[in-house]
């Protein structure tokens, strides 16, 4: 998390939406009234109008998977970049609360698991009979991804009882990250060992593509993968390319995916920065429990 963001849950915590003129929500369910974008944005200037260094955007105001609280992902941006945050708001519209909403029960990660097998539309490595499923939800033009991909690979590298499947989640304020995952869904479904050489080569150069190169970079990086870039750039602009990654983005909103990367392992749901000797205990642990 950039510095300058992380005091946003301590003062989630002390602040609330109280006084907070609201319009009547546009969108309600009969266990959740929702905020208005409007009664947001006030909140938003009060928590974080102090620094003009940062600006935010709602992302989205939605019924959360606990009854009775509504969901708000907004993207606080910064000096130091953008982040994905997420808070709650109680059905008075008095309280907001910081913090994961997580599954509950003896078998927690297993209604997520279920979800995910139905909606995974990615490359993937490793035996489809794997005990242990492994999904990453990234953004090609993301740099906290490119910090994880090392992480992963030498993760499915030591251990042959794992599957890795790549889920693309571009990111809005990402300005190529989009098209970089039309291609890379091409990629993927042209030469799935292609796929990996093209995802490292797009990683390894995330600074030096901007909008106007992007094509070029991404069509030769394909070349040099191992599958024709002409034929990926004729592919990733496609309307079944532009679908294929809207349903990858869509399973991870359903899934409460709001930032890259984010991993689940065997359901079970991560953040960015996990360090790889708890990776692999979790990914022991989940084979083992998978018996």
């Amino acid at each position: 998390m950039h510095p300058r963001l992380k005091p946003f849950l301590a003062l989630l915590l002390l602040a609330g939406l109280c006084g907070a003129q609201q319009k009547p929500a546009t969108h309600t369910t009969a266990a959740t009234n929702l905020p208005s974008e409007e009664a947001v944005n006030a909140f938003l200037q009060q928590t974080f109008g102090y620094d003009a260094g940062l600006s935010w955007k709602v992302i989205s105001i939605r019924p959360s998977p606990a009854e009775g609280l509504a969901e708000v992902n907004v993207t606080i941006s910064g000096p130091q970049g953008a982040q994905g945050q997420k808070f709650y708001v109680t059905q008075d519209g008095h309280h907001a609360v910081a913090g994961e909403i997580m599954p509950f029960g003896a078998h927690p990660y297993d209604e997520i698991r279920r979800e995910l097998e139905k909606g995974l539309n990615g490359t993937s490595r490793g035996p489809a009979t794997a005990p242990v499923t492994v999904v990453e939800f990234s953004d090609l033009q993301c740099p906290h991804c490119k910090e994880a991909q090392p992480t992963l690979d030498k993760l499915i590298a030591e251990n042959k009882n794992v599957r890795l499947v790549f889920q693309n989640f571009p990111l809005p304020m990402h300005d190529w990250a989009a098209k970089a995952a039309a291609y890379a869904d091409c990629v993927g479904r042209t030469s799935p060992e292609a796929f990996w050489k093209f995802v490292e080569s797009v990683y390894a150069a995330q600074t030096e593509i901007t909008v106007a190169n992007v094509d070029d970079k991404l069509s030769g990086f394909a070349d040099n993968a191992g599958v024709k870039g002409a034929e990926m750039t004729a592919c990733a602009g496609k309307p079944e390319a532009t679908t294929r990654v809207e349903h990858s983005v869509e399973l991870g909103r359903s899934l409460e995916v709001n930032s890259t990367p984010t991993i689940f392992i065997n359901g079970r749901k991560l953040n960015a920065g996990i360090p790889y000797e708890v990776l692999q205990k979790l990914v022991d642990f989940a084979a083992k429990e998978g018996k």
